[in-house]
């Protein structure tokens, strides 16, 4: 029991770093022999936690999709369903990104560029991750529909769309252009659309006007 404890926590350790790395230099990146490396382990030790690069490739995945759920779902699940929630979503992402959870920003953000284009086991993966967050972006904004939050008219899948174009905006500004400013304008652009959404039965979002973006 003692020594698989012990295996476990290895096996933690071995894809906390491998996340953060992948984060980095890209998944592509990550060979048992550079974690080796790294790691001052022996491959064969390795190999005993991941028989293959695509394994420990899809082990990382879901490592960094459970560092997101604890980041960003649970804590915005401790507000009402409905637009208070949609906003907490979009508030912990952008919180996220800011306290820089991943050293090289949002990891799936990272992943989906890197494998868009690479069929096979780990861009599915990413994908399904992807789509699993979307569809809950639209889950919350049909549920403050349903409970007369945002207006009739609007379209669920449309928002949540919406809400990603914001966000993904601000992670490539922030790590490809340095701008330090673009989280603060993705979530002005946020709070933005969502009051012009809100309908008179909607709770109290924080005002667009409080939104500072400091010239740089």
């Amino acid at each position: 029991m003692a020594e698989t404890e012990k295996g476990k926590r290895t096996r933690e350790a071995i894809l906390s770093f491998a996340t953060n790395l992948a984060s980095v230099e890209g998944l592509e990146g990550l060979t048992i022999g550079r974690l080796a490396t790294e790691l001052e382990m022996s491959k064969s030790g390795l190999f005993r936690h991941f028989g293959s690069k695509e394994e420990l490739q899809l082990a990382v995945v879901d490592t960094a999709r459970q560092v997101f759920v604890d980041e960003v779902v649970t804590p915005a699940r401790q507000s009402p369903s409905g637009l208070a929630r949609l906003w907490a979503l979009c508030d912990a992402w952008l919180n996220y990104v800011e306290r820089e959870v991943f050293p090289g920003g949002c990891f799936f953000m990272a992943a989906a560029a890197e494998f868009d284009n690479r069929p096979g086991p780990v861009r599915d993966d990413i994908a399904r991750n992807m789509q699993e967050w979307l569809g809950y972006l639209e889950h919350a904004a049909r549920r403050a529909q349903e409970k007369g939050e945002i207006t009739p008219e609007a379209d669920p899948a449309q928002i949540a769309f919406e809400l990603h174009a914001f966000y993904l905006g601000a992670n490539w500004a922030e790590q490809l252009l340095g701008d330090k400013q673009a989280t603060a304008r993705a979530r002005k652009a946020i709070l933005h659309r969502l009051h012009e959404l809100a309908t008179e039965m909607a709770p109290p979002l924080p005002p667009v006007s409080a939104q500072i973006i400091q010239d740089s």
